[in-house]
């Protein structure tokens, strides 16, 4: 019985042991699958696409052979690529050895508003004494970069559109503009170049004088400072005189300009808006790789036809006779002039001394004064509020103008549901704008509130509700701008034939709009000093207009 319990002993610790070595070898079989399974090719490419699509780039750089390079260039293309997502997926593998394979992958980068990338790349996986990696090349990662080479995404533009006055001729085209600027840092004399500077581009730029510009050196510490911006015709002209002055840089930008540089403005500046707004709608895109000289290659992209033409309101002859009638006064002027029967804007001119302060003609108000005795008498002939007659007179409306910031009239405290009795009201508690002016004169010529336009098919847009006048009251008005010119206050402009309107002051400001056939028209002067002024402005914009355009 004791032998038998001795052998069943060693029986069971004999099993024991082979038991313990099976499950030793079970789990260093199973330690090494895992630790194939992590480490294999397949594996580890995998786990590289992976930590792209998820822009892990140090986990993505880390199973490469060389993680420092993998990790810059990387980092460079999410940076200048900024994508939505990205994309990495194996097509193939094939193996070469047990120490080297090949793949080849497809990669998609959404760069987002509909703008997809997606191309091939083809690799190599070894073996090395770190385990499996991705040999960095970074064409495997992407094509165009690596040795210096850097990628960028770039907007794109067709060929510009050009701008058309309302008679259809060409006004406004994309040309070169060079700025000529006096870097401070790249002379040893700036007083000197300074002199010479303003010496060498006197033939075009009288005014600018040497005094002016050591003045702006000395309040720029040390940045460059813009001296003039000259078209291609005169900087050919001056280029070589300029290119000799130490310090003297020139950039050459393309700008959107008119043809002919009499004619300038608040309006031509807002045309400037509606281009840009064209060129946005029709921008494409190019992902570019650019070397370290700078050698720009294109590696994908898309860009579609031109934006249509543009053809705006501005009449030109009228443009610049608006422009000659403004700087003809010594304090901030503005003119605006309509077409009541379409609502086109046809010319806006300010002078200096109002073009400092912005584009005031638009969205400068000021206290309307006598100015709104007219708007008051249609409210009292009708019955209604203010706010109601200078609604059916063209301003308050809250118009929407493409690409245009303006404003036409603002009422003292009041709010987008008050609604007062005109004799609530005291003289000072409107302010309008000379294009708020402008507009009730068109609607008094035309009967009806006047939609204002400066681009065609792009006419302005509100959500007012308004009407127009009765006939007897708008006729009623129109009888009191005929007095107004005819035998009252403005009896300067008679001779003017079928002209009427009416004056208005506010303080030392002055006042004149009215309409003459199917013109409108508004004339701001601010600080006249008393007298008349707005009314020989007025005169002297006429007489502009009948000279003949050259």
């Amino acid at each position: 019985m004791r032998r038998v319990r001795g052998r069943v002993r060693r029986l069971r610790l004999w099993n024991a042991i082979a038991l313990c070595a099976v499950l030793v070898l079970a789990v260093g079989v199973v330690s090494g699958v895992f630790a194939k399974t992590n480490d294999d090719a397949p594996t580890v490419l995998a786990n590289y696409m992976d930590a792209l699509n998820e822009g892990d780039l140090d986990a993505a750089s880390a199973l490469t052979s060389y993680p420092n390079a993998a990790r810059d260039t990387m980092a460079q293309a999410f940076d200048a690529l900024q994508p939505e997502s990205v994309h990495f997926d194996v097509n193939q593998i094939i193996d070469l050895d047990v120490e080297s394979g090949m793949f080849n992958a497809v990669a998609t980068w959404d760069l987002g508003n509909d703008r997809t990338w997606t191309y091939n790349v083809d690799g190599w996986v070894r073996h090395l004494s770190v385990g499996w990696r991705v040999s960095w090349n970074p064409e495997t990662f992407m094509p165009g970069v690596g040795n210096g080479r850097t990628v960028r995404l770039d907007r794109t533009d067709a060929a510009p559109p050009t701008v058309f006055d309302i008679a259809g001729q060409p006004m406004m085209t994309e040309q070169t503009i060079n700025a000529v600027r006096l870097d401070p840092t790249r002379t040893g004399d700036p007083i000197a170049s300074s002199i010479a500077l303003a010496k060498a581009i006197e033939p075009v730029a009288p005014l600018i004088t040497a005094e002016e510009l050591q003045q702006e050196v000395a309040a720029s510490n040390g940045e460059p400072i813009t001296a003039v911006n000259l078209r291609d015709g005169d900087f050919a002209v001056l280029e070589d005189d300029l290119r000799a002055v130490p310090g003297v840089v020139i950039e050459s930008t393309p700008r959107l300009i008119t043809i002919d540089r009499r004619v300038y403005g608040p309006v031509v500046d807002a045309m400037r808006g509606v281009w840009q707004a064209n060129r946005d709608k029709t921008q494409g895109w190019a992902v570019n790789s650019v070397d370290p000289g700078g050698q720009v290659t294109r590696l994908t992209g898309y860009q579609g036809p031109p934006g249509p033409d543009i053809r705006s309101t501005i009449e030109p002859h009228m443009q610049m006779a608006a422009a000659d009638a403004a700087v003809s006064v010594g304090t901030p002027s503005s003119i605006v002039v309509m077409q009541p029967s379409t609502g086109a804007i046809l010319a806006v001119a300010q002078n200096n001394q109002a073009s400092e302060i912005g584009s005031v003609a638009f969205t400068g108000t000021y206290p309307a004064g006598s100015a709104f005795d007219l708007v008051r008498t249609a409210a009292q002939a009708q019955g209604v509020d203010v706010e109601q007659a200078a609604k059916q007179l063209g301003i308050g409306l809250r118009y929407t103008i493409p690409d245009l910031d303006q404003q036409t009239v603002s009422f003292a405290g009041d709010g987008p549901n008050l609604m007062r009795g005109t004799t609530d009201r005291n003289a000072d508690d409107v302010e309008v704008s000379p294009f708020g002016m402008a507009l009730v004169a068109a609607s008094v010529a035309r009967g009806a509130p006047t939609v204002p336009i400066i681009s065609a098919g792009q006419p302005a847009t509100t959500s007012e509700e308004f009407t127009q006048l009765p006939a007897q009251v708008t006729d009623q008005l129109r009888g009191i701008m005929r007095s107004t010119v005819h035998g009252g206050p403005a009896g300067l402009l008679a001779g003017w034939g079928d002209l009427i309107g009416a004056t208005g002051a506010s303080g030392d400001d002055r006042w004149f709009y009215g309409s003459k056939g199917d013109l409108a028209f508004a004339v701001f002067v601010e600080d006249a000093d008393g007298g008349d002024l707005a009314v020989k402005v007025t005169d002297r914009l006429f007489k502009a207009l009948a000279k003949p355009s050259d």
